[in-house]
């Protein structure tokens, strides 16, 4: 017999209580979330009549997250980096900023720290024969529309494997291995070398596959490269690239993939091309221009602080 309380006067004095509503001391923000989200989770086991045993395997569910550290992979997985983005480009869109170069989510896998190169890097570090080399390159434009010399480009993405460096279980790739922080030259361009990316999954039985699996979804994303773009007086930008002509670019458990963040893919085998890259043999080329935006009120409105990894 299905029965509901949730309205009933002990009950929100019930939830007053347990989010400390009645007492002064604690933190009032605090406060206010919890109210809310107890709220609607006692309204939801009220609504579909969620049984002790559903919810105690909801909490069995959660401790293996937690203890899998994958409470950053289920995030996107559920969609809910993907709607903070979508509020950011509301409130842009409020404030009549456009975003040139769209944002997209950041993922859990950042690194602080990495090598500090000017103009130009190379990324791998040559030991992961199975990929195919990579040139990228573009400028980075202020708000004005001018290149912004100076500018940071940090980069970040996984081997063939689709494993990245500091996260990598098999512990082959040297720290920082297709991370670095590249310096915009004097005229607001940067370029690096390195391997094209591959496609990769959520870990095979983990918590967040469960979910995913449970809601009929997969846990696959596209062959993507992550970057943080900053520079004086602009906000900075967290966006990535998928690579053209992967079957999942539409397709993302993580919700990553928007227009105009899949750039064409060009393909050289000429020995001209390859010499003037300085490569060592056929390559694909991608050219990507990053528009950044400027500051609000001298303040970068949108700034995302959050427990990053540093090494």
């Amino acid at each position: 017999m299905s029965v509901t309380i949730f309205a009933k006067p002990e009950v929100q004095a019930f939830l007053q209580t347990l989010s400390g509503l009645d007492k002064p001391e604690g933190n009032p923000r605090v406060k206010q979330i919890i109210h809310r989200l107890m709220s609607d989770l006692f309204k939801a086991i009220d609504d579909l009549d969620i049984t002790p045993d559903e919810y105690w395997t909801g909490i069995a569910w959660l401790n293996a997250l937690g203890a899998a550290g994958q409470a950053g992979l289920i995030s996107p997985g559920l969609g809910l980096d993907h709607y903070l983005d979508l509020r950011m480009d509301a409130e842009d869109e409020a404030l009549g900023i456009q975003n040139d170069t769209p944002r997209t989510i950041e993922g859990p896998l950042y690194v602080a720290g990495a090598p500090v190169e000017q103009g130009h890097a190379r990324l791998d570090d040559g030991r992961d024969t199975n990929g195919q080399l990579l040139r990228m390159h573009g400028t980075v434009y202020g708000s004005n529309g001018q290149p912004l010399p100076g500018a940071s480009v940090e980069v970040w993405h996984c081997d063939t494997r689709g494993f990245y460096s500091h996260f990598d279980p098999t512990g082959e790739q040297a720290p920082f291995n297709m991370r670095r922080t590249i310096i915009a030259d004097d005229t607001g361009q940067y370029s690096f070398h390195s391997i094209l990316p591959k496609g990769y999954g959520v870990p095979p039985g983990s918590p967040t596959e469960q979910l995913l699996f449970a809601l009929g979804r997969h846990g696959q994303r596209p062959a993507h490269i992550h970057f943080f773009v900053g520079a004086d007086e602009h906000r900075k930008l967290t966006t990535q690239i998928n690579i053209a002509g992967d079957p999942l670019v539409n397709d993302d458990f993580a919700y990553a993939t928007r227009d105009g963040l899949v750039p064409e893919i060009v393909e050289h085998t000429d020995a001209a091309a390859i010499q003037a890259a300085g490569l060592d043999g056929p390559f694909a080329e991608i050219t990507f221009d990053f528009h950044l935006t400027p500051l609000v009120a001298g303040q970068d409105n949108q700034l995302v602080e959050r427990l990053r990894v540093a090494a």
